[in-house]
């Protein structure tokens, strides 16, 4: 099949490019791109799409699978049908299944049901293809984490990196695994956070805790975890990536720490650049975070971060939970949301359309940084490469409806609103 998209907007993150152009696709590659293309073949499909933006496909650095063992809330063909919908062509999903992913033997299984699922049932219409699933090995065995995983194993099954997705409480085991970890070349991922400050906190400590009477988490139980792991990290010089990210305080550790030269990488979750703590006032369960929503100054904090890429990506951390699992008490309910396929049109919404972000900060952040923290190349959008693009409508608007949804879950405070923004396609 060939396609000529006619005067569509490229954003390309890598030649630090935004344009109008014509792009040809054929067969899965980008036969061409130029202001204008009139030599095509006969039976080429053409499409007007002034108004629209493409890009390259965006990369999710962490989301949660519900499969295997709570396929109520997410299978893995939802999931991944659901990452297509929202202009995603890689996810990457922790271990913190049941059971956990921390044998080479459960990566394989895995990857072969991404295939035969995608293949036996009808995929997602935009995509003929499954977006790459990446998997994130288990750093340890046990629900204590107190013994780490076959790790030279799990890296030969083809895992992307290690990280369990939880907080640790054993300073001694993170610093033998990145001595363990220092010849595998992959990355590992640490969520830093100090439970012990973060006791019974479900928001984040300041006025607006106060006012809604619930339970406070001081902006320490991040930033002194942060802190301790950057000093492993000197001590070792082992590449680590530092997962959401909430806190002002934390950026400017971070940033402390890249200009002394550690080798790090960071992120922070799309919800943590949109909301702060005034949004909880509506009790709306899916506000129910962790980390939790910073105060206004950490938003702020955060987005300077990421434009000036002190903070290298915007992760989803896609967390789906059934309605009967966030039917709760806001402090009872489980902690996390949905957001593969809301991100990109509500970043856009209120970064872009308020020009607080460049067209171009946000897809890189989305994209091609992910990418790289992931270990992964990432190349300009230019002729003779395959197509991994995704195809964004900024002025559609549509509802946040069950139907309107991939995912098995609704966990979203966003459910039953008008969002401005859609993707239209996705190539993988």
């Amino acid at each position: 099949m060939t396609e000529l998209l006619q005067q569509v907007r490229v954003i390309d993150p890598v030649s630090g490019t935004d344009q109008i152009a014509d792009v040809l696709i054929a067969d899965g590659e980008i036969q061409a791109i130029a202001t204008h293309i009139s030599d095509i073949i006969p039976d080429t499909q053409i499409r007007d799409c002034r108004g629209l933006v493409l890009g390259p496909g965006l990369v999710d650095l962490y989301s949660h699978s519900g499969e295997p063992g709570f396929e109520e809330r997410e299978t893995l063909l939802s999931l991944l049908q659901a990452a297509a919908a929202g202009g995603f062509t890689r996810v990457s999903i922790l271990p913190d299944t049941s059971p956990s992913i921390d044998n080479p033997a459960l990566v394989a299984q895995l990857q072969k049901k991404r295939v035969e699922e995608w293949e036996k049932h009808s995929p997602h219409p935009s995509l003929s293809r499954s977006p790459h699933l990446y998997i994130w090995g288990a750093v340890t065995l046990d629900v204590a984490g107190k013994q780490m995983t076959e790790l030279a194993e799990l890296g030969n099954a083809g895992v992307v990196g290690f990280s369990d997705g939880l907080p640790w409480e054993n300073l001694a085991l993170v610093r033998r695994v990145l001595e363990y970890l220092q010849p595998l070349s992959k990355p590992v991922a640490f969520w830093p956070s100090d439970r012990q400050l973060t006791a019974n906190g479900v928001i984040r400590e300041g006025s607006q805790a106060l006012r809604l009477g619930l339970p406070p988490i001081p902006a320490s139980a991040e930033t002194t975890a942060i802190a301790a792991l950057l000093e492993l990290v000197s001590a070792t010089s082992t590449p680590v990536h530092i997962m959401r990210v909430s806190t002002t305080r934390s950026v400017e550790l971070i940033a402390s720490a890249k200009a002394a030269g550690l080798p790090i990488t960071a992120s922070t979750t799309w919800m943590h650049l949109l909301l702060d703590t005034k949004a909880v006032k509506s009790y709306h369960t899916s506000l129910h975070l962790d980390p939790p929503l910073g105060n206004p100054g950490d938003v702020a904090g955060l987005r300077a971060g990421v434009r000036a890429g002190i903070v290298d990506a915007i992760a989803i951390d896609h967390t789906p939970y059934t309605y009967e699992e966030k039917v709760q008490a806001f402090a009872e309910a489980p902690p996390g949301a949905i957001g593969l396929e809301l991100a990109l049109p509500l970043l856009w919404q209120y970064l872009v359309e308020t020009g607080e972000f460049t067209a171009l900060e946000l897809w890189q952040a989305l994209s091609t940084r992910p990418a790289k923290c992931l270990g992964q190349k990432v190349s300009a959008i230019t002729s003779n490469q395959l197509a991994e693009l995704t195809l964004f409508n900024p002025q559609e608007t549509w509802k946040v409806e069950r139907k309107n949804l991939y995912t098995l879950s609704n966990n979203t405070p966003w459910l039953g609103q008008q969002l401005q923004g859609r993707v239209v396609q996705t190539w993988c």
